[in-house]
Protein backbone atom coordinates (compact mmCIF):
# COMPACT_ATOMS: atom_id res chain seq x y z
CA UNK A 1 0.00 0.00 0.00
CA UNK A 2 1.25 3.47 -0.89
CA UNK A 3 0.21 6.32 1.43
CA UNK A 4 0.22 9.96 0.30
CA UNK A 5 -0.76 12.89 2.49
CA UNK A 6 -1.17 16.51 1.39
CA UNK A 7 -3.06 19.64 2.38
CA UNK A 8 -5.71 21.69 0.62
CA UNK A 9 -7.00 25.17 1.43
CA UNK A 10 -10.71 25.98 1.16
CA UNK A 11 -11.97 29.55 1.43
CA UNK A 12 -15.39 30.33 2.92
CA UNK A 13 -17.98 32.28 0.93
CA UNK A 14 -18.40 34.47 4.02
CA UNK A 15 -17.15 34.30 7.62
CA UNK A 16 -18.51 31.26 9.43
CA UNK A 17 -19.17 32.66 12.90
CA UNK A 18 -20.03 30.58 15.96
CA UNK A 19 -20.05 31.28 19.69
CA UNK A 20 -16.41 30.17 19.86
CA UNK A 21 -14.69 31.23 16.62
CA UNK A 22 -14.73 33.00 13.27
CA UNK A 23 -13.61 30.95 10.26
CA UNK A 24 -12.78 32.51 6.89
CA UNK A 25 -10.75 29.59 5.46
CA UNK A 26 -9.79 26.05 6.39
CA UNK A 27 -6.76 23.88 5.69
CA UNK A 28 -7.70 20.23 5.35
CA UNK A 29 -5.63 17.07 5.07
CA UNK A 30 -6.27 14.78 2.12
CA UNK A 31 -5.28 11.13 2.37
CA UNK A 32 -4.59 8.88 -0.63
CA UNK A 33 -4.10 5.12 -0.31
CA UNK A 34 -3.05 3.32 -3.48
CA UNK A 35 -2.97 -0.43 -3.99
CA UNK A 36 -3.04 -2.54 -7.14
CA UNK A 37 -3.75 0.51 -9.28
CA UNK A 38 -6.76 1.57 -7.20
CA UNK A 39 -7.05 4.76 -5.14
CA UNK A 40 -8.89 5.26 -1.88
CA UNK A 41 -9.10 8.84 -0.69
CA UNK A 42 -10.55 10.95 2.10
CA UNK A 43 -10.48 14.46 3.55
CA UNK A 44 -10.18 15.33 7.23
CA UNK A 45 -10.15 18.56 9.21
CA UNK A 46 -9.85 17.23 12.74
CA UNK A 47 -11.10 18.86 15.93
CA UNK A 48 -9.72 22.37 16.23
CA UNK A 49 -10.99 22.99 19.77
CA UNK A 50 -8.89 20.02 20.88
CA UNK A 51 -5.80 21.50 19.27
CA UNK A 52 -5.89 19.56 16.01
CA UNK A 53 -4.82 21.19 12.74
CA UNK A 54 -3.36 20.12 9.42
CA UNK A 55 0.15 19.98 10.85
CA UNK A 56 -0.72 17.81 13.87
CA UNK A 57 -2.93 15.51 11.79
CA UNK A 58 -0.19 14.98 9.23
CA UNK A 59 2.31 14.25 12.00
CA UNK A 60 -0.08 11.74 13.59
CA UNK A 61 -0.57 9.94 10.28
CA UNK A 62 3.18 9.70 9.82
CA UNK A 63 3.48 7.82 13.12
CA UNK A 64 1.56 4.90 11.59
CA UNK A 65 2.79 5.12 7.99
CA UNK A 66 4.83 1.90 8.30
CA UNK A 67 1.88 -0.12 9.59
CA UNK A 68 -0.55 1.29 7.03
CA UNK A 69 1.77 0.72 4.09
CA UNK A 70 2.40 -2.81 5.39
CA UNK A 71 -1.33 -3.50 5.09
CA UNK A 72 -2.99 -2.57 8.40
CA UNK A 73 -6.75 -2.50 7.87
CA UNK A 74 -9.77 -0.91 9.48
CA UNK A 75 -9.70 -3.11 12.58
CA UNK A 76 -6.02 -2.52 13.25
CA UNK A 77 -6.39 1.22 12.67
CA UNK A 78 -8.78 1.54 15.62
CA UNK A 79 -5.96 0.38 17.88
CA UNK A 80 -3.17 2.32 16.16
CA UNK A 81 -4.69 5.79 16.54
CA UNK A 82 -7.13 7.49 18.94
CA UNK A 83 -10.30 9.26 17.74
CA UNK A 84 -9.67 12.43 15.77
CA UNK A 85 -8.60 13.77 12.42
CA UNK A 86 -5.73 11.41 11.60
CA UNK A 87 -7.76 8.27 12.18
CA UNK A 88 -10.70 9.77 10.29
CA UNK A 89 -8.63 10.42 7.18
CA UNK A 90 -7.10 6.94 7.13
CA UNK A 91 -10.34 5.18 8.07
CA UNK A 92 -12.43 6.81 5.34
CA UNK A 93 -9.68 6.28 2.74
CA UNK A 94 -9.53 2.58 3.68
CA UNK A 95 -13.31 2.29 3.28
CA UNK A 96 -13.09 3.95 -0.15
CA UNK A 97 -10.30 1.63 -1.24
CA UNK A 98 -12.18 -1.43 0.00
CA UNK A 99 -15.26 -0.44 -2.03
CA UNK A 100 -13.14 0.02 -5.16
CA UNK A 101 -11.35 -3.30 -4.65
CA UNK A 102 -14.71 -5.05 -4.26
CA UNK A 103 -16.16 -3.27 -7.28
CA UNK A 104 -19.24 -2.37 -5.26
CA UNK A 105 -20.61 0.80 -3.70
CA UNK A 106 -19.89 1.11 0.00
CA UNK A 107 -23.55 0.92 1.03
CA UNK A 108 -23.77 -2.41 -0.77
CA UNK A 109 -20.86 -3.69 1.31
CA UNK A 110 -22.76 -2.54 4.42
CA UNK A 111 -26.09 -4.04 3.22
CA UNK A 112 -27.68 -0.58 3.42
CA UNK A 113 -30.09 1.33 1.20
CA UNK A 114 -28.79 4.66 -0.09
CA UNK A 115 -30.92 7.63 -1.00
CA UNK A 116 -30.58 11.42 -1.27
CA UNK A 117 -30.94 13.30 2.02
CA UNK A 118 -31.94 16.80 3.04
CA UNK A 119 -29.36 18.79 4.98
CA UNK A 120 -29.94 21.65 7.35
CA UNK A 121 -28.44 25.00 6.37
CA UNK A 122 -26.43 26.82 9.01
CA UNK A 123 -26.96 30.49 9.81
CA UNK A 124 -23.76 31.99 11.18
CA UNK A 125 -23.93 34.00 14.40
CA UNK A 126 -24.85 37.64 13.93
CA UNK A 127 -27.26 40.33 15.06
CA UNK A 128 -30.95 39.44 15.18
CA UNK A 129 -31.92 41.52 12.15
CA UNK A 130 -29.08 40.14 10.01
CA UNK A 131 -29.81 36.54 10.92
CA UNK A 132 -33.51 37.00 10.22
CA UNK A 133 -32.71 38.55 6.84
CA UNK A 134 -30.46 35.62 5.97
CA UNK A 135 -33.15 33.18 7.01
CA UNK A 136 -35.63 34.98 4.78
CA UNK A 137 -33.23 34.91 1.83
CA UNK A 138 -32.71 31.15 1.91
CA UNK A 139 -36.30 30.00 1.54
CA UNK A 140 -35.14 26.99 -0.47
CA UNK A 141 -33.64 25.67 2.75
CA UNK A 142 -36.52 24.23 4.81
CA UNK A 143 -34.40 23.29 7.84
CA UNK A 144 -32.19 25.89 9.54
CA UNK A 145 -29.49 25.55 12.17
CA UNK A 146 -28.88 28.72 14.17
CA UNK A 147 -25.43 29.41 15.60
CA UNK A 148 -26.21 31.32 18.81
CA UNK A 149 -24.28 32.49 21.85
CA UNK A 150 -25.58 33.92 25.14
CA UNK A 151 -26.15 37.47 23.87
CA UNK A 152 -29.68 38.59 22.88
CA UNK A 153 -30.50 34.94 22.33
CA UNK A 154 -34.25 35.22 22.75
CA UNK A 155 -34.50 38.22 20.43
CA UNK A 156 -32.66 36.31 17.69
CA UNK A 157 -34.89 33.26 18.03
CA UNK A 158 -38.06 35.36 17.85
CA UNK A 159 -36.81 37.38 14.86
CA UNK A 160 -35.79 34.31 12.88
CA UNK A 161 -39.01 32.46 13.63
CA UNK A 162 -40.99 35.50 12.48
CA UNK A 163 -38.96 35.64 9.27
CA UNK A 164 -39.39 31.91 8.64
CA UNK A 165 -42.61 30.59 10.19
CA UNK A 166 -42.40 27.66 7.77
CA UNK A 167 -38.92 26.44 8.69
CA UNK A 168 -37.78 23.61 10.90
CA UNK A 169 -35.30 25.24 13.27
CA UNK A 170 -32.61 23.85 15.54
CA UNK A 171 -30.04 25.73 17.64
CA UNK A 172 -26.34 25.13 18.21
CA UNK A 173 -25.00 27.03 21.21
CA UNK A 174 -21.49 25.55 20.96
CA UNK A 175 -21.32 25.32 24.76
CA UNK A 176 -21.84 29.05 25.32
CA UNK A 177 -24.87 28.99 27.63
CA UNK A 178 -25.05 28.82 31.39
CA UNK A 179 -27.47 26.58 33.29
CA UNK A 180 -29.38 29.74 34.25
CA UNK A 181 -29.82 30.84 30.63
CA UNK A 182 -30.80 27.33 29.63
CA UNK A 183 -33.55 27.36 32.25
CA UNK A 184 -34.68 30.84 31.32
CA UNK A 185 -35.07 30.05 27.60
CA UNK A 186 -36.86 26.72 27.87
CA UNK A 187 -40.43 27.97 27.38
CA UNK A 188 -39.34 30.36 24.61
CA UNK A 189 -37.72 27.51 22.68
CA UNK A 190 -40.85 25.42 22.97
CA UNK A 191 -43.13 28.31 21.97
CA UNK A 192 -41.04 28.91 18.85
CA UNK A 193 -41.05 25.22 17.94
CA UNK A 194 -37.30 24.71 18.19
CA UNK A 195 -36.67 21.14 17.12
CA UNK A 196 -33.37 20.51 18.89
CA UNK A 197 -30.85 22.29 21.10
CA UNK A 198 -27.25 21.25 20.50
CA UNK A 199 -24.53 21.51 23.15
CA UNK A 200 -25.99 24.25 25.36
CA UNK A 201 -23.39 23.98 28.14
CA UNK A 202 -19.59 23.91 27.90
CA UNK A 203 -17.91 20.63 27.03
CA UNK A 204 -17.60 18.42 30.08
CA UNK A 205 -19.99 20.49 32.19
CA UNK A 206 -23.01 18.32 31.48
CA UNK A 207 -23.99 17.37 35.03
CA UNK A 208 -26.90 19.92 35.27
CA UNK A 209 -28.48 18.10 32.31
CA UNK A 210 -28.51 14.68 33.94
CA UNK A 211 -32.11 13.53 34.12
CA UNK A 212 -33.36 17.00 33.12
CA UNK A 213 -36.83 17.08 31.57
CA UNK A 214 -36.28 19.97 29.14
CA UNK A 215 -39.00 21.32 26.81
CA UNK A 216 -36.97 20.49 23.66
CA UNK A 217 -34.54 17.60 22.95
CA UNK A 218 -30.90 18.18 23.91
CA UNK A 219 -28.08 16.97 21.68
CA UNK A 220 -24.46 16.25 22.62
CA UNK A 221 -21.75 17.51 20.27
CA UNK A 222 -18.50 18.60 21.92
CA UNK A 223 -19.36 16.52 24.98
CA UNK A 224 -19.45 13.29 22.96
CA UNK A 225 -16.37 12.85 20.81
CA UNK A 226 -16.48 9.12 20.12
CA UNK A 227 -18.15 5.85 21.09
CA UNK A 228 -16.05 5.85 24.27
CA UNK A 229 -18.09 8.82 25.60
CA UNK A 230 -21.58 7.42 25.01
CA UNK A 231 -22.28 5.84 28.39
CA UNK A 232 -20.98 8.91 30.22
CA UNK A 233 -23.44 11.29 28.53
CA UNK A 234 -26.35 8.89 28.10
CA UNK A 235 -28.41 10.39 30.93
CA UNK A 236 -27.76 13.98 29.86
CA UNK A 237 -28.82 14.01 26.21
CA UNK A 238 -31.56 12.49 24.08
CA UNK A 239 -29.59 12.95 20.84
CA UNK A 240 -25.97 12.49 19.72
CA UNK A 241 -24.23 14.42 16.94
CA UNK A 242 -21.96 12.01 15.06
CA UNK A 243 -19.05 13.78 13.35
CA UNK A 244 -16.46 11.61 11.65
CA UNK A 245 -13.68 14.11 12.40
CA UNK A 246 -14.45 13.72 16.11
CA UNK A 247 -14.92 9.98 16.39
CA UNK A 248 -12.12 9.07 14.00
CA UNK A 249 -13.93 7.85 10.91
CA UNK A 250 -16.84 5.87 9.56
CA UNK A 251 -15.95 2.75 11.54
CA UNK A 252 -16.56 4.39 14.91
CA UNK A 253 -19.40 6.45 13.44
CA UNK A 254 -21.24 3.22 12.62
CA UNK A 255 -20.56 2.00 16.15
CA UNK A 256 -22.14 5.16 17.60
CA UNK A 257 -25.08 4.80 15.23
CA UNK A 258 -25.74 1.24 16.37
CA UNK A 259 -25.50 2.27 20.04
CA UNK A 260 -27.97 5.12 19.53
CA UNK A 261 -30.43 2.80 17.77
CA UNK A 262 -30.15 0.29 20.61
CA UNK A 263 -30.58 2.94 23.34
CA UNK A 264 -33.37 5.02 21.83
CA UNK A 265 -31.22 8.08 21.15
CA UNK A 266 -31.95 10.42 18.27
CA UNK A 267 -29.11 10.57 15.73
CA UNK A 268 -27.72 13.71 14.17
CA UNK A 269 -24.85 13.62 11.70
CA UNK A 270 -22.74 16.77 11.48
CA UNK A 271 -19.56 18.21 10.05
CA UNK A 272 -16.59 20.32 11.09
CA UNK A 273 -16.67 22.08 7.67
CA UNK A 274 -15.00 20.62 4.60
CA UNK A 275 -15.58 19.72 0.99
CA UNK A 276 -17.76 17.10 -0.67
CA UNK A 277 -15.01 14.53 -0.07
CA UNK A 278 -15.41 15.06 3.69
CA UNK A 279 -19.22 14.91 3.54
CA UNK A 280 -19.56 11.78 1.38
CA UNK A 281 -18.66 9.23 4.10
CA UNK A 282 -21.01 10.96 6.53
CA UNK A 283 -23.88 10.36 4.07
CA UNK A 284 -23.72 6.71 5.14
CA UNK A 285 -24.61 7.75 8.70
CA UNK A 286 -27.18 10.19 7.30
CA UNK A 287 -29.28 7.31 5.98
CA UNK A 288 -30.38 6.55 9.53
CA UNK A 289 -30.13 10.04 11.03
CA UNK A 290 -33.13 12.10 12.09
CA UNK A 291 -31.13 15.30 11.51
CA UNK A 292 -28.53 15.80 8.78
CA UNK A 293 -26.09 18.71 8.98
CA UNK A 294 -23.75 18.26 6.02
CA UNK A 295 -23.82 21.71 4.44
CA UNK A 296 -20.04 22.22 4.60
CA UNK A 297 -19.56 22.45 0.81
CA UNK A 298 -22.24 25.15 0.58
CA UNK A 299 -20.01 27.35 2.74
CA UNK A 300 -17.00 27.03 0.44
CA UNK A 301 -15.97 28.92 -2.69
CA UNK A 302 -14.37 25.78 -4.17
CA UNK A 303 -14.99 22.07 -3.75
CA UNK A 304 -13.47 18.64 -4.29
CA UNK A 305 -14.22 17.06 -7.65
CA UNK A 306 -16.46 15.46 -8.60
CA UNK A 307 -18.54 17.39 -6.09
CA UNK A 308 -21.71 16.33 -4.34
CA UNK A 309 -24.73 17.68 -6.15
CA UNK A 310 -27.08 19.85 -4.09
CA UNK A 311 -30.61 20.67 -5.24
CA UNK A 312 -31.40 23.31 -2.65
CA UNK A 313 -31.12 21.33 0.57
CA UNK A 314 -31.31 17.93 -1.14
CA UNK A 315 -27.94 16.13 -1.30
CA UNK A 316 -27.61 13.56 -4.05
CA UNK A 317 -25.79 10.26 -3.67
CA UNK A 318 -22.03 10.69 -4.19
CA UNK A 319 -20.59 9.63 -7.51
CA UNK A 320 -18.34 6.59 -7.57
CA UNK A 321 -15.33 8.75 -8.47
CA UNK A 322 -15.84 11.00 -5.42
CA UNK A 323 -15.91 8.38 -2.69
CA UNK A 324 -17.21 4.95 -1.77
Amino acid sequence: MNLKVFTTDWEMVEPFITASEVTTAIKVVTVHLEKDGLLGRAETLGVDYLGENAQTITADIETVRRQIEAGAGLKELQELLPPGGARNGLDCALWDLEAKRAGRRIWELLNMDMKPVHTVFTLALGEARAMASKARDCRDMPHLKLKLNSEDTGDKIIAIRKARPDARIMIDANGSWSPELLDKLGDLLAANKIELLEQPLPMGQDEPLRGLKYPVPLCADESCQSSADLERVADCYSAINIKLDKCGGLTDGLKILAWCNNHGKQVMVGNMLGSSLAMAPAMIIAQQAALVDLDGPLWQIGDAQPALRFEGALMQIPERELWG
